[in-house]
């Protein structure tokens, strides 16, 4: 699982958006990939909460070498996206809480 956020400008939010959406749809059709959201903060704006699910380590690495995450990292700089934070975490069981 990989979880973490990045920040944008807050005033680049709707320019950043179909970049965003780009990203989530092609990363959602991977094969091996379970869960992927960006998710607003509703507290500090600007801020991206990214959640991911793959099956496998194999999944992760096609995906960090897919044409969709060059073009979205080529697109950072124009959108002023920084301060990435992400962590992979290696998660055993879930259950419902």
């Amino acid at each position: 699982m990989i979880l973490g956020t990045f920040r944008l400008p807050a005033a680049k939010m709707d320019a950043a958006r179909p970049a965003m959406t780009r990203m989530v749809e092609a990363s959602r059709a991977e094969e091996g990939c379970v869960e992927y959201v960006y998710a607003q903060d509703l507290f500090d704006p600007g801020l991206i909460h990214v959640t991911e699910r793959w099956v496998d380590q194999d999944a992760i690495d096609r995906h960090f070498a897919a044409s969709h995450m060059a073009e979205w990292h080529g697109a950072w700089t124009d959108l002023g996206i920084g301060d990435r934070n992400l962590r992979l975490y290696d998660v055993g069981d879930s259950r419902p809480l």
